[in-house]
């Protein structure tokens, strides 16, 4: 192949390339859904919930410790700890249980649905 024929043809194909360029395609910023709120078994009476059901369901709080923007009710029994943790979920709205820790009182582990389980009959008992 020659030098001319050479040129002629990388000419051709920079032409061709340019002719054959699609159109950008427009990109189209993905829809961002939150996810439903998975409640654990066992724990849907107290996440999501305000701090009223909490004490309909358990009775007074042993500790109640307020921070700038959180809430922390402590329910205890002779069986377990209970910490909720609320948060505001949009400007003006009521504070919900967002999520719970649990521990025997020693310190030890517990499940937090028994734990829920307990408090709930510690209120039935009094």
């Amino acid at each position: 192949m020659t030098l001319s024929n050479l040129s002629i043809l990388t000419s051709a194909l920079i032409i061709s390339a340019c002719a054959a360029t699609p159109k950008a395609a427009k990109i189209q910023a993905p829809v961002l859904i939150s996810p439903p709120l998975v409640t654990p078994a066992g724990l849907d009476r107290v996440i999501g919930r305000n701090a009223g059901a909490l004490i309909s369901l358990f009775g007074n709080a042993d500790q109640d410790v307020r921070e700038e923007n959180s809430r922390k009710l402590q329910f205890s029994s002779g069986i377990c700890v209970l910490d909720a943790y609320f948060y505001t979920p949009a400007k003006g709205k009521e504070p919900l249980v967002s999520y719970v820790d649990a521990r025997q009182p020693d310190g030890g582990s517990i499940d937090k649905a028994s734990c829920v389980a307990a408090l709930t009959r510690r209120k039935e008992a009094r």
